[in-house]
């Protein structure tokens, strides 16, 4: 087989005719032999009596149905665990990517060496309280990840090499640092496509400023777990980062008050003589105590036999 086409899907039953007529569309025209996996997490619309409805007249369409939802990260998981293809794509169901890029995306993996062929999508249709925050994300991935050629690590648009797919494990919410992971795995061609967004067309966002916090924790839980080992951390990790910066902070306030008295002539009280340095020592101790807590229950958890278990409902 050509082609596996994985489309994780949350509440799209509107979009999901338009999305699969499309893609066999670019198909039939290159004569590629192909599969469409829609991974259904867990929709409360009628997605799954759609994709049923689909399957009937196309049967290169499979799906699995999540019993709840788990996210992308798991949707990707295990539509890449079912792929059969030689190249696996992946594109959210929402028509904001473009089954066009199929063949292009095919010739780099096939034809020019890459691993990991990447979307980049230089003009958004999203607002400014989603690309500003993205673009901090993907400059601070790059810069923690090496990987300094991607501008859109999170784009839904990618094409893998089959044996990338076979060879990674996402879970939690790292399918935005998918290029690190096949990185620490080995698969060094990571490459960069730009690709074509288009607006909206049916339904909502399913974006949400939560998303930043976990997705920033997963990034240093892949940077420590790839680089000194072979999700918890989004628990213990947001308290610990947010008590050691208020340590520090206060910390920072305190040796400013005094160099400022010094250099005023005034009297000033010595650093340790104060309640708030001690205040602040605890919560750098306590801050750091369960970050470290964090990243040793990532360790047990990446090491659990249930890690990546979903209850799937249904599969056709």
């Amino acid at each position: 087989m050509d082609i596996s086409v994985v489309v994780p899907l949350f509440n799209e039953e509107e979009s999901l005719p338009e999305l699969t007529s499309w893609i066999d569309r670019v198909m039939a025209k290159h004569q590629f032999s192909y599969e469409i996996i829609l991974i259904d997490d867990g929709s409360k619309d009628k997605s799954w009596a759609v994709i049923e409805d689909l399957k009937k007249d196309n049967n290169n369409i499979s799906a699995i149905k999540f019993r709840r939802n788990y996210g992308k990260s798991a949707a990707l998981n295990v539509g890449f665990a079912a792929a059969q293809g030689d190249v696996v794509i992946t594109m959210d169901a929402d028509l904001q990517d473009s089954p066009d890029e199929i063949p292009e995306l095919y010739d780099r993996i096939m034809n020019k060496g890459a691993d990991l062929v990447s979307g980049w999508k230089q003009k958004r249709y999203d607002p400014l309280t989603k690309t500003l925050p993205t673009k901090l994300f993907n400059a601070v991935t790059r810069g923690m990840s090496g990987i300094d050629n991607l501008h859109d690590f999170n784009c839904g648009l990618k094409a893998y090499r089959k044996d990338v797919v076979k060879n990674i494990e996402v879970y939690g919410e790292m399918h935005r640092y998918i290029p690190v992971i096949a990185k620490w795995a080995g698969f060094t061609n990571i490459q960069e496509q730009v690709v074509q967004h288009y607006p909206r067309k049916y339904g909502t966002t399913k974006f949400g400023a939560g998303r930043f916090v976990k997705g920033f924790l997963d990034l240093l839980s892949i940077f420590f777990v790839g680089k000194f080992a072979k999700r918890p951390m989004h628990f213990f990790g947001v308290m610990g980062v947010v008590s050691f910066l208020l340590g520090l902070v206060i910390t920072l306030y305190l040796i400013c008050h005094k160099l400022m008295s010094i250099a005023a002539g005034t009297a000033f009280r010595d650093i340790t003589d104060q309640p708030l340095f001690f205040l602040s020592l605890t919560a750098i101790i306590i801050g750091t105590q369960l970050f470290l807590t964090g990243f040793l229950a990532e360790l047990v958890s990446r090491n659990s036999t249930d890690r990546n278990n979903y209850q799937i409902e249904k599969v056709i």
